[in-house]
């Protein structure tokens, strides 16, 4: 197995141990309409330009990084997911380190 894909296998499952405990945001809309903290965005680099503007401007507006991968619906185990929003510290730190290949 190459780094990038145990790398990829990593996000994937602390992605799917965040999302069963209730820390993850799915969706566009959803992510605009959280009021509470956020510490990660992540966002498929096939999301359109209109989600691409959403997700710039709640970056800057809220002081987040936004991580871009392929395939993030087969990553979340959602059909069409575009984009997500990390609600957990810790896991967001693990997940950007895993993305970046640290």
């Amino acid at each position: 197995m190459k780094n990038w894909e145990k790398n990829l296998s990593s996000v994937e499952g602390l992605i799917n141990i965040a999302r069963k405990a209730g820390f993850v945001i799915v969706g566009g809309e959803n992510l605009s309409n959280y009021t509470k903290k956020l510490y990660l965005l992540i966002m498929d680099n096939t999301a359109g330009n209109s989600l691409k503007r959403e997700m710039q401007f709640l970056s800057e507006k809220r002081n987040l990084k936004i991580l871009t991968v392929d395939n993030l619906s087969k990553i979340v185990g959602i059909e069409n997911c575009k984009a997500i929003g990390i609600k957990n510290k810790s896991f967001a730190e693990n997940i950007e380190k895993c993305l970046k290949g640290e």
